[in-house]
């Protein structure tokens, strides 16, 4: 444990000294403008995803051709995760050896059950469940981190900036809403969107794991491309289909969809790798406020956006981000 700790130690001060004359990956200004970008990205596909329904002829109850569509999306996103680490390098990188384990576990948890769950449940969930229950992963991204993996320490201010967070997402998604089926749930919907968060946090915490031992862009790079298989070969023995593609448009979709993936999971990645878990995934609040505006931007949801209750909402994100990354 000892020599563990030492190892640690000694590479943390030889990553320290490599990021001199770089860009301080620690820096909350850094961080802040990073994680930023990986949100806005994240935030892009909601409205993203509807239009690539449109354009593919995909039912949004047709589970098996939505986890096709997730499945090509993720196979694009990891071959130009690879395609773009290999151009700087020079040669083609290949995974490095021993690093099958940890593609693996990042691949199941990442990409497979997460996307598996998600999509399942939300067929099931109505999209104000489906939006709430996704802004618990911050909470299990933090509980994870701190007591399972003991990468830190649960403290108030992290507690208190989730209680906010969470609240600005609540506060946004049942604006309008009606009480009637406000409380009605089911294990296959709800269920599955809130067993889909649990598997977010835990790639999140094995990144965090995993990057001291290995390139975090590489992992990212080759558990999407075997995670999107997967999900691509699941869907297909569910009987889904891709063949209703509308004309170049699709594609030219697709592609954004592949890139916004393998940017905002790499940049991600990366943050994790440098930084206290809490610090960077508190930034995830900032994903349905950006779903909600880019979706008034291109999809005419207006009357979502522009309210008091997005405002405010997005006050208690904000809120909620300074408390976890205040000085003490």
């Amino acid at each position: 444990m000892m020599q563990r700790e030492i190892q640690d130690k000694v590479q943390d001060k030889a990553q320290e000294k490599q990021r001199k004359g770089r860009l301080d990956l620690t820096d909350l200004k850094v961080v802040l403008l990073l994680a930023g970008v990986c949100c806005f990205l994240w935030g892009s596909a909601t409205p993203a995803i509807k239009i690539g329904y449109q354009l593919f002829q995909i039912d949004p109850a047709d589970t098996a051709s939505i986890l096709m569509f997730a499945g090509a999306r993720f196979v694009l996103a990891g071959f130009l995760v690879i395609a773009y680490h290999s151009l700087t390098h020079r040669t083609w990188i290949l995974p490095p050896k021993k690093a099958g384990r940890a593609i693996l576990e990042l691949a199941l948890s990442q990409t497979i059950f997460q996307y598996l769950f998600f999509y399942v449940g939300l067929s099931h969930a109505t999209g104000v469940h489906g939006a709430i229950i996704t802004g618990t992963n911050v909470f299990f991204s933090i509980l994870f981190t701190s007591l399972v993996f003991r990468y830190e320490a649960l403290n108030a201010r992290k507690v208190v900036g989730c209680l906010l967070g969470f609240a600005g997402i609540v506060l946004v998604n049942l604006a309008g809403a009606g009480s009637d089926d406000l409380f009605q749930v089911s294990f296959l919907g709800e269920g599955f969107v809130l067993m889909a968060q649990i598997f977010y946090a835990i790639s999140g915490a094995l990144v965090k794991k995993y990057s001291r031992d290995f390139d975090v862009v590489t992992l990212s790079g080759y558990q999407f491309m075997l995670g999107g298989a997967v999900l691509l070969l699941v869907g297909a023995a569910a009987g889904g289909s891709l063949a209703g593609a509308v004309g170049i448009p699709a594609f030219v979709l697709l592609f954004y969809m592949g890139c916004l993936s393998a940017v905002a999971y790499t940049l991600w990645g990366v943050l994790l790798k440098y930084n206290p878990v809490s610090r960077v995934t508190i930034f995830g609040f900032m994903n349905p406020m950006f779903g909600v505006l880019l979706s008034a931007v291109f999809l005419g949801e207006s009357g979502q956006a522009l309210t008091w209750n997005t405002l405010a909402a997005l006050g208690l994100v904000c809120m909620g981000i300074y408390v976890v990354n205040k000085r003490k």
